[in-house]
């Protein structure tokens, strides 16, 4: 889906914890209304290593999900994801956004999440899908937005942390901030009826289980994935860094942190 140089959290095995971790902790949030009727069929773009695969699948039995990648170390690891939850409604596509291997209007829907942000060209990735997807047919895209992150306590040293995960995924050439930007996106691909709606996260002492999953678990190895890009690319010095993710634990670890992120789920027709 593209250039491993440009996936700014790297294909570690810590990485693909963090997928898991994060999908399970936003699996109702993100799907408690994805479900696709009998017999659709549906292509998920940029499956990854199958973290949200597997719900797709499990929420829609009745459905046929080709799930797709370009990297074959990730569908390695989605195939044996839903081998070992016992789907049999999917089946796996090596390929890239930007050379569909499907004919025109092959699929009922199109699943996109967490893709977009990576691209250097998302008009150009929607309108690809686009064409593969059936009239009257739904897209749905879900991407989270870097700059809709706050937290409590917050320090200096943690916001630069955070930040260089802003900076570093754009000299990549990616997004980072595309949630704020799916209404424009899908109606400039072309899609009618689009409705974007935010999904935000929440977590304080109250939600312990929470808090760990998803800031603990999911949000700080998040920003640690980039430590050596945002040295190398001279973003922060390596003792700002170090404070940046211990100040950033502490607001998981202090008892009276509190964090908030917001995804964005956009959903329309062609």
């Amino acid at each position: 889906m593209l250039n491993a140089d440009r996936y700014v959290h790297g294909f570690s095995q810590r990485e693909t914890e963090r997928l898991y971790d994060q999908a399970g902790s936003v699996r109702d949030l993100f799907h408690h209304d994805t479900r696709y009727p009998v017999g659709s069929t549906v292509l998920e773009a940029g499956c990854g290593v199958g973290a949200q695969t597997v719900t797709l699948a499990r929420n829609s039995p009745a459905a046929r999900i080709v799930a797709m990648d370009r990297a074959p170390q990730s569908l390695r690891l989605a195939r044996a994801l839903v081998q070992e939850q016992g789907l049999a409604n999917v089946q796996f596509q090596q390929a890239d956004i930007f050379a569909l291997p499907f004919p025109a209007e092959t699929f009922d829907h199109v699943f996109v999440c967490h893709v977009l942000e990576h691209l250097a060209d998302p008009d150009s990735g929607l309108r690809m899908l686009r064409r593969v997807l059936k009239r009257g047919g739904t897209m749905t895209v879900i991407e989270g937005d870097h700059g809709s992150c706050y937290f409590h306590p917050e320090s200096r040293h943690a916001r630069q942390a955070w930040n260089c995960l802003i900076e570093a995924q754009a000299q990549l050439g990616g997004n980072s901030l595309i949630g704020r930007q799916l209404f424009p996106l899908l109606s400039r691909a072309g899609l009618r009826d689009v409705r974007v709606s935010p999904k935000m996260v929440y977590a304080d002492t109250s939600k312990p289980e929470l808090m760990v999953a998803f800031v603990k678990k999911t949000i700080i190895p998040m920003v640690e994935g980039v430590r050596a890009r945002a040295l190398d690319m001279q973003l922060i010095d390596e003792a700002s860094w170090n404070k940046g993710i211990e100040d950033l634990y502490y607001v998981a670890e202090c008892g009276e942190g509190s964090f908030c992120y917001t995804f964005f789920k956009g959903v329309a027709v062609r």
